[in-house]
């Protein structure tokens, strides 16, 4: 690659999920915007994921789309071996012409999921999840207010002297 700007397109979809054995995502379609900035000793890469992927919500169980937009910079630098011990900067040694961004995309679409994933709610602010499933719950949701836990009073009672 000769030194100044390029850009480059990628379609991702569940062919970069399928070769993650334990991922939490297995269906998704987005497209990976590359921009690589190159000058004499390094690569400037800026990398721009926007699409959606499926789901599993932790509520109730169903899969819906969650859209993904992420924006992440990655510096290539040029060495005499590989490294990747730093998550933002990768060594490559000088013989090495290609760059497999597959592992970089995959870590950048999983971490733009919130924490919770739970399906969002309507127009009116209502809950879309299953409620069969949602029914299902609160049948066996335990609803005990009987009071303290007794183990809980005896403590109590420590911090009040």
């Amino acid at each position: 690659m000769k030194e100044g700007c390029r850009s480059f397109d990628f379609e991702i979809g569940n062919d970069l999920f399928a070769h993650f054995e334990e991922a939490e995502v297995r269906e998704g379609s987005l497209k990976a915007i590359v921009q690589a900035e190159k000058g004499p000793a390094h690569i400037d890469l800026t990398i721009l994921i926007d699409g959606a992927v499926n789901i599993s919500c932790d509520r109730c169980l169903g899969i819906f789309p969650f859209p993904v937009h992420c924006i992440n910079s990655l510096l290539v630098k040029f060495g005499k071996t590989h490294d990747e011990s730093d998550p933002d900067i990768i060594l490559l040694s000088e013989e090495e012409n290609e760059l497999d961004l597959m592992q970089y995309f995959y870590e950048y679409i999983i971490l733009a999921l919130p924490i919770q994933r739970i399906h969002p709610a309507d127009e009116s602010g209502n809950s879309t999840c299953d409620p069969e499933m949602i029914s299902r719950l609160n049948r066996h949701l335990k609803n005990n207010n009987t009071g303290t836990d007794p183990r809980w009073d005896e403590l109590r009672k420590i911090t009040n002297n």
